[in-house]
């Protein structure tokens, strides 16, 4: 490409820059997708490797390739120079077959640098080099079954990546023969180009049988990669290879910044051209314990590592970079080597968003997207893109390539080196290549199916705020809001370099982070290691802050902008004896004794055994402590057990996080505990009883992730909903996720500590029907809620209990005998209770009955004669027989308490109305009337 050309490409790059910010709107990347790639399993690599060699020993999965049928999968592992064979018949659950060893193959120092599968056949490509100036290589074809060699073919140079065509009628394979980082080139600088000898492609026929397979060697013309405008024509340095369905081959020189195609029928160079590069701004730059998007870095050149078709006509390159680059992002390009898309900063702050930034590669090269794979899933194309260092993959849907559209970030374990679309069986696959058993940070392979719903990832992220989203990290402190129960606040450590609140909305999932608060200290920024956080009711917040050294520990007051208003130091005594393992958790309570702030030393006192719970009297500024006993730790891991959190369930009791220091499967210890402190105790240091409320290991393993292990925060929001966050440390011997968890109801899983007890009383044990009877429920334990009264499982009334009382007047009761109870239905900080059984006996109620006659009536004319029924409290129902001495003269039913009839007597005669009852209501007569008869 033309310089002219290049200065194009860097104009269409910050182009397209603008149309790619949109991506990372919340709408986009909130909405419910109908599919989206859920996490399976996580199978760490260490467990695969042959009988007798030590766990910890250092084992990796790089590049990974599956079977036809999609049912085993082989991964590189350079470290232990093998390759690794997985079971992934049932993803959810894979299992070792073993691995093969290349030093039985070859030499002790083979080392396989990818892989690939035909058939029933594994290709391995490996690295036989005895040095930088004599590169050698080989490829070696083992049956998938046995894992027999049956042909090795010499490379004659050093190998990097291998591709099959659509057909699998050809493989590519790149021979890079990399540059050595130490050599200086004369005239160059150190670890510069060019090197010899130069790199170049084989193309591998796979007509017929292994035996009958044949190299064709490509050379990459120094002459034709000059014209292009590639740096250093004569060490091209190739890298990742391609094909696409029409059997042009692309190849990235990622150290010369470039891209050349091959036709692979004819092993014809048709085009090279520069990668060109990018103006970035709005990224970090700096490591500086900040996430601060305000950088800028011009003419950053691009040097695409891993490149994939998309379609015939495009390709798209991650841009991890190497020395003298790495653009942060990925590129899409045409076959003219025209820049269509660039995703500019967008990348690095898909990392930001989630929490996966890693300041630490900030001054290099960012989050460095160094994987590439393009699949389709149900028909719609999709780009992966792996960052190297944030420990993420991202997915976009490419089905127009000049407008990809973000789907979803999946997280993964430590260098995700191999992503593999498995599209036959809705599957996708990464391996991961960083290992370092000392840190338990160990490679895995990952496994994510495409299915329908919503990911479980992420369970956190951020806002934007002013066009950029709110960098955050480290999250280890968490604590309710006490006037709104969907709003929460946590805090970073020391990685975040000055001390930073998070305001936090968990109205709905993931939970979003819409708010940072700087920590200042007379006006500048406070430089603390933020391990507890406490929003005061009275405004303002109490922290816990870590120092590095005992007398460094402080609890810090600030008022609601983060501004420090008080520093509580900690007694001389105690930091005498604290090691670098100080607070960990702040909570508070007030009570007519003024406040008191309650918190948690991590591990226990030099010359102690048990760890400390502190609190502090606001009120005369003295300290009290109390012992907590801790779990023993895993006898030779390096293990270690400890306080992380504490939180105020009622005034003297509290809820601690106790965890061990291990991750991943050696994980056991991330619990929740309760524990009261005792009124009164003649001891110095009283050992508090501890009960296990929650066990948060089931929790972390359902992500089906690397288990996290540093479950730090937990806090109950003002509705009682519980919520618990793991410290991701910054990525630092991390994996950098970050899960947010959503753990319950206070009012179930701390049942025992915040049981109430409920009484019922009745105004009347015996009562007529329709007399007024009046509930009166009492509550222990709660001063207020919601209560029922129930006869069996029918609810005959609710109120409201309001300082532990309610009084309800209860409706009608059917004439018998009722077993009453009063049920409290629980509140944000109480549990549900019912009383004991309460009976009340209903009987029939009295009735008054009179009757309204005329006194003199004509013979044998109708006579009205009406009836009246009264009784307490209602109006009764049924009949009522108008008497003529012993005579019925009528029997009429009674409407709206009267009856009413139409007689005819012949002579004089005493009337009188008897009312017959009801299920409800006693009989009852009128007095007799006298009424004459005239002719």
């Amino acid at each position: 490409m033309t310089p002219v050309s290049r200065s194009l490409a860097a104009l269409a790059g910050a182009a397209v820059l603008a149309t790619a910010l949109p991506l990372l709107s919340t709408s986009v990347a909130d909405a419910a997708p109908e599919k989206s790639f859920h996490r399976l399993a996580t199978y760490p690599v260490f467990q695969n490797v042959p009988p007798g060699t030590p766990a910890s020993a250092a084992t990796v999965a790089e590049i990974s390739a599956v079977s036809d049928d999609g049912r085993t999968l082989v991964y590189t592992d350079a470290l232990g120079k093998r390759i690794g064979f997985l079971d992934i018949s049932d993803p959810s659950n894979p299992r070792g077959e073993g691995s093969l060893s290349l030093e039985e193959l070859g030499d002790a120092d083979d080392q396989p640098t990818s892989v690939s599968i035909v058939g029933k056949y594994v290709l391995v490509v490996v690295d036989t080099s005895a040095s930088f100036t004599e590169p050698s290589g080989r490829l070696d074809v083992v049956r998938l079954s046995d894992g027999v060699r049956v042909r090795s073919i010499d490379l004659a140079g050093q190998p990097d990546s291998i591709a099959f065509d659509a057909k699998k009628s050809v493989a590519a394979i790149a021979i890079e023969n990399q540059r050595d980082e130490d050599f200086t080139p004369a005239g160059r600088a150190k670890g510069d180009l060019p090197q010899a000898p130069g790199g170049f492609v084989q193309l591998l026929d796979l007509e017929g049988g292994p035996a009958d397979w044949s190299l064709r060697r490509v050379d990459l013309d120094a002459d034709t990669l000059a014209a292009a405008g590639i740096a250093e024509p004569t060490d091209p340095e190739p890298e990742y290879v391609s094909i696409n369905s029409k059997g042009t081959l692309a190849v990235t020189l990622q150290e010369n910044n470039g891209i050349v195609l091959i036709d692979t029928a004819t092993g014809r160079i048709t085009k090279a051209f520069s990668a060109g590069s990018v103006d970035l701004t709005g990224i970090d730059a700096k490591k500086d314990g900040r996430i601060s998007l305000t950088d800028s870095l011009p003419s950053v050149v691009r040097e695409p590592d891993a490149i994939a078709w998309i379609g015939d006509d495009h390709l798209a390159t991650a841009n991890e970079g190497d020395w003298k680059g790495g653009s942060r992002g990925w590129t899409v390009f045409d076959t003219d080597g025209e820049v269509v898309w660039d995703a500019g900063n967008t990348f690095e702050r898909l990392a930001v968003k989630h929490g996966l930034y890693n300041d630490d590669r900030a001054a290099k090269k960012g989050s460095e997207p160094e994987g590439l794979a393009v699949a389709e899933f149900d028909g719609t194309p999709y780009a992966f893109v792996g960052s190297e260092r944030s420990n993420f993959v991202a997915v976009y849907d490419v089905s127009d390539p000049a407008k990809p559209e973000f789907v979803q970030v999946m997280p993964t374990t430590n260098g995700p080196e191999g992503l593999l679309p498995i599209p036959s069986r809705g599957l996708f696959a990464v391996s991961s290549e960083t290992d370092d058993a000392s840190v338990s940070v160990r490679a895995t392979v990952g496994l994510y199916a495409w299915k329908p719903g919503k990911a479980a990832f992420p369970s956190i992220v951020s806002d934007e705020k002013d066009g950029a989203p709110i960098g955050w990290q480290a999250l280890g402190a968490l604590s309710a809001d006490p006037k709104d129960a969907k709003t929460l606040w946590t805090a970073a450590d020391t990685v975040v370099k000055n001390g930073t609140l998070y305001r936090v909305d968990v109205s709905a999932s993931p939970a979003r982070i819409t708010e940072s608060v700087a920590v200042t200290d007379g006006g500048a920024p406070a430089a603390l290691d933020i391990e507890g956080l406490f929003k005061r009711p009275q405004g303002g917040f109490w922290l816990a802050s870590e120092g590095a050294t005992g007398p460094a520990n402080a609890l810090v007051r600030t008022d609601d902008a983060g501004a420090v208003q008080e520093r509580v130091s900690l007694p001389a005594d105690i930091t005498a004896k604290l090691g670098k393992w100080g607070l960990e958790g702040v909570t508070a309570t007030t009570d007519a004794d003024g406040e008191h702030v309650w918190f948690a030393l991590q591990r226990p006192l030099t010359g102690e055994d048990v760890a400390r719970i502190g609190r502090y009297d606001v009120a005369d500024q003295t300290f009290h402590w109390f012992g907590y006993e801790l779990e023993s730790p895993l006898r030779g891991s390096g293990d270690w057990v400890g306080l992380s959190e504490i939180t105020a369930i009622d005034a003297d009791t509290f809820a601690v996080i106790e965890r061990d220091k291990l991750n991943g499967p050696a994980a056991r210890n991330k619990r929740i505990y309760t524990v009261t402190i005792p009124k009164d105790s003649a001891e110095e240091l009283p050992v508090l009883q501890k009960r296990l409320a929650i066990d948060v290991l089931p929790h972390l393993r359902e992500t089906q992730g690397w288990t996290q292990e540093k479950l730090e925060g937990f806090t109950i929001a003002a509705d009682g909903s519980l919520y618990g966050i793991t410290d991701n440390d910054g990525l630092k011997d991390a994996t950098g996720e970050t899960v947010f968890l959503r753990l319950g109801k206070a009012a179930d899983a701390f049942g025992q500590e915040l049981a109430t007890t409920t009484g019922l009383r009745l105004s009347a044990s015996r009562a007529e029907y329709a007399q007024r009877i009046t509930a009166t429920v009492s509550v222990g334990g709660a001063a207020s809620g919601a209560v029922e009264l129930r006869e069996g499982a029918k609810v005959v009334a609710r109120a409201r209990v309001t300082a532990g009382k309610a009084t309800v007047a209860l409706p009608r009761l059917t004439v018998g005998r009722h077993s009453l109870t009063a049920r409290f239905t629980g509140s944000a900080l109480a549990a549900g209770s019912t009383s004991t059984p309460v009976s009340v006996t209903v009987v029939k109620a009295s009735s008054r009955t009179s009757l309204a006659v005329k006194a003199t009536v004509k013979r044998a004319k109708p006579v009205k004669v009406v009836a009246t029924v009264r009784a307490a409290g209602h109006q009764p129902t049924g009949k009522v027989r108008f008497m003529a001495g012993s005579k019925v003269l009528k029997t009429v039913r009674l409407t709206d308490g009267k009856a009413v009839a139409t007689v005819k007597l012949r002579s004089s005669q005493w009337i009188r109305a008897v009312y017959l009852g009801s299920a409800q209501t006693k009989g009852s007569g009128s007095t007799r009337k006298a009424v004459t008869v005239r002719r």
